[in-house]
């Protein structure tokens, strides 16, 4: 069968209907979790795969994660995350809490480190390409640009990532993050100042690794 498309407005309208779970609802949400299912799970499934590289570790963080889907749906805020975002950082931490766990016992073959989740993995997400195996596939310089962003500071990347990721304007991430414009301004500005002093950091040592 055919799978929906990933539009933001539809996967939105089915969270809400998810959220719902009392008697008079539950009908409803049940139908809107199986859509929501049938649209998504085959790019996180992908998503998921990539992370973990065996197969029945990703079906098994898939079940866990969409559980955890259903259980929070009432969380879901469409002005902090698209749902696709959302439910990918879902997958995301499962996967890598399982890898934490057998970790402890095993050693696994990860191509993508733990900080390596930023923009080009959400868009990739995001979009209708029907292949997310190779949209995933990320640049050097978006693996730099992603561990750059990790070293800031949380409510400094958080600004960052609203800004850049997001598209909002100064006014728009201070009234997201209820702090002055001011404020908001500066956080940005020595942002991209680290960002740029790290990148270079990175750029050199790749260099020298390189010769």
């Amino acid at each position: 069968m055919k799978s929906h498309s990933l539009d933001p407005g539809q996967l939105h309208l089915w969270l809400v209907a998810v959220a719902k779970q009392d008697p008079a609802h539950a009908a409803d949400a049940t139908l809107a979790f199986q859509a929501l299912y049938q649209a998504t799970s085959p790019k996180l499934f992908g998503f998921t795969l990539r992370v973990l590289q065996q197969r029945e570790l990703a079906e098994e963080v898939l079940q866990d994660s969409f559980i955890n889907i259903w259980n929070n749906a009432a969380s879901y805020q469409a002005s902090l995350a698209a749902p696709m975002t959302w439910m990918t950082t879902i997958v995301r931490n499962r996967a890598f809490d399982l890898l934490r766990k057998l970790n402890n016992g095993q050693h696994l073959d990860v191509s993508m480190d733990e900080e390596i989740f930023d923009a080009e993995i959400l868009t990739a997400m995001e979009s209708d390409d029907p292949s997310p195996m190779l949209a995933l596939e990320m640049s050097q310089d978006a693996q730099s640009l992603a561990l750059c962003m990790a070293r800031l500071e949380g409510l400094h990347r958080q600004a960052m990532a609203l800004a850049f990721f997001h598209d909002l304007s100064h006014s728009e991430v201070a009234a997201q993050m209820n702090l002055p414009m001011g404020t908001v301004k500066t956080w940005i500005r020595r942002g991209l100042e680290k960002l740029k002093t790290c990148l270079v950091k990175r750029e050199f040592i790749d260099q020298f690794r390189g010769a």
